[in-house]
């Protein structure tokens, strides 16, 4: 895979890649608890962060690939994993979102070295979005953590339409992602990798969260039925698993859901 241009610090800038998806965050009640959960199940290592003791970086084989903030009781935030794209502003792609309907819950903020916010759909589903250096480089962080992240959404051409003006998705421009259209799923490449899928389905108003439009976190891994049984072996929750399968839905102690699928598949 291509990183795109780079910073003179070898660092890949957002500029470069924008539109993909180039972070994951999870918010959680229990910080220590979520620790050993996902260190248990995905074999990550746990760093402190300078934003306070409610926060840190897990890694992964030396690798930052995702950050945790524990912090969901204390903010009245949702329990749940949160995909950041890469812009090239942030302030135009707050500016985009609101313009098309969607809403922001917080920022842009400055974290150096670059500008978050957080932000919603049209229909409800939960982003962010980040302008500046991308932690550990691009390429990376892709190959480490996680293997794609899909939107199940109530219409996936109603939606790809939405992020691609937001995330300036098919542009042409260099670094921007290609946008594929395979039956009912919409495929977003970059640099000829699936980074996302979005698919129909999701319900508006569904009670039960999982019908509603969320994005999903899959990250890849080498052994699914290991992380099944670790899963359950640590206080988490299988939510979808057939033996010998190479993919499963599990949730964290917390509650957040998140797939693990066959890194062989990738």
């Amino acid at each position: 895979m291509k990183s795109g241009r780079t910073l003179p610090s070898g660092v890949v800038s957002s500029h470069s890649v924008f539109g993909a998806p180039c972070w994951v965050s999870l918010t959680a009640r229990d910080l220590r608890a979520t620790e050993d959960f996902y260190q248990a199940v995905l074999g990550w290592e746990w760093n402190p962060v300078r934003l306070g003791d409610q926060f840190r970086i897990a890694e992964a084989g030396g690798v930052p690939v995702a950050g945790i903030a524990g912090v969901a009781s204390m903010w009245q935030v949702a329990v749940a994993w949160t995909p950041y794209f890469a812009v090239s502003s942030a302030d135009r792609a707050v500016a985009r979102s609101q313009e098309r309907g969607g809403t922001t819950a917080v920022g842009p903020i400055a974290f150096p070295p670059g500008r978050a916010a957080l932000l919603a759909d049209r229909d409800g589903a939960v982003f962010g979005i980040w302008e500046g250096a991308l932690v550990a480089g691009w390429e990376h962080w892709r190959r480490a953590a996680p293997a794609f992240v899909r939107l199940h959404t109530r219409d996936a051409f109603d939606a790809a339409m939405f992020y691609g003006e937001v995330l300036e998705w098919a542009t042409g421009q260099p670094g921007a992602c290609e946008v594929q259209y395979d039956g009912s799923e919409v495929v977003l490449r970059s640099d000829g990798d699936a980074v996302a899928r979005i698919n129909s389905g999701a319900l508006g108003a569904a009670p039960d969260p999982t019908l509603r439009p969320h994005w999903q976190v899959h990250f890849a891994v080498s052994d699914v039925a290991a992380c099944v049984k670790s899963a359950r072996a640590n206080g988490g929750a299988v939510l979808r698993y057939e033996p010998g399968s190479a993919e499963a839905v599990l949730a964290d102690p917390d509650g957040a859901r998140f797939t693990v699928n066959s890194r062989s598949r990738h």
